[in-house]
């Protein structure tokens, strides 16, 4: 009996120090892998969307309320993007630490220069954001602006691991900064690169790339690619293609794969997010984006 009991503590002490000091809850992909390269073992996280699933629509299911109701942190992109399923979530967790205002309240597209923020909203012009595009996380820039805020966030959540956050979030940065050099310099074949694109999705990376979007398959955000819109742009590109069309791996395939067809250019899927093409880290996607585009580009 001596020699079970101290087996016992052992046991508990264990279990405890294996429990994460940090619940995190992230809307997106991209935001539930940066969470776990700047907390690690010190945060669980439940990530609500997968890279198959498009951020703008999603069911409350019981148990992303029940993960909500546990957040410590809640990390989304904003602008209006979960604006469909997001507040329904928050009203529903009761959960005071993570509403907007509180230090557990991160919109990720607050803390960097939005683009595409329209000089006035009118719903004949599609499914646009008020607040500007929300698909912040496809610039390395902003990926280095977000990880610093959060990491002064779980620094502030949990004071007693702050020395921890800062190291992890130190190193982060670092290797960041050293593969956004080497992307920068295999990237200059791509600047001024045609471009057809599904969805306002890849706003930033075509800021980042230099690409030019000639086109959109959308007659307006939001809004299915109709027979009619796609053969007006089979019209206008026929003498002058573009070098590809470029889709997320949500989109639908058929329109893009129908004028790829037509106009003998590549239809391209993007990982776009983190699971995106079996993308595992925001490194690998920005990595496979590069080298697909540079491959269609030839």
């Amino acid at each position: 009996m001596k020699l079970f009991i101290p087996l016992i503590l052992l046991l508990l002490s264990f279990q405890q120090s294996a429990i994460a000091d940090v619940n995190v809850f992230a809307c997106e992909p991209e935001w539930g892998s940066l969470m776990s390269e700047l907390g690690g073992e010190h945060v669980n996280i439940t990530t609500a969307l997968t890279s198959a699933q498009d951020p703008h629509y999603l069911q409350a299911k019981p148990s992303l309320i029940a993960s909500i109701r546990r957040a410590d942190l809640l990390v989304c992109s904003g602008a209006q993007l979960e604006v469909g399923w997001l507040p329904l979530l928050l009203r529903r967790s009761g959960n005071s630490a993570i509403q907007p205002g509180q230090t557990g309240h991160v919109m990720t597209a607050l803390l960097v220069k939005r683009l595409e923020i329209p000089v006035k909203v009118d719903r004949a012009q599609g499914d646009i954001h008020p607040e500007g595009n929300p698909h912040v996380h496809l610039n390395p820039r902003n990926i280095k602006r977000i990880a610093t805020e959060i990491t002064k966030r779980l620094s502030l959540i949990d004071a007693d691991n702050a020395a921890f956050y800062q190291a992890r979030g130190a190193d982060f940065q670092d290797r960041w900064q050293v593969a956004s050099s080497r992307w920068k310099s295999e990237i200059a074949p791509l600047k001024g690169m045609r471009v057809i694109v599904h969805h306002t999705s890849f706003t930033y990376l075509a800021n980042w790339l230099g690409l030019v979007k000639v086109a959109d398959l959308e007659p307006k955000p939001g809004l299915p690619s109709s027979g009619g819109h796609l053969a007006s742009l089979l019209s206008q590109f026929s003498n002058n293609p573009p070098r590809v069309i470029i889709r997320t791996p949500y989109s639908n395939t058929r329109p893009s794969e129908w004028l790829s067809e037509r106009l003998s250019v590549p239809a391209l899927e993007l990982p776009y997010t983190v699971g995106g093409k079996d993308t595992k880290d925001l490194f690998e996607v920005y990595a496979d984006t590069i080298a697909s585009l540079l491959k269609a580009n030839r």
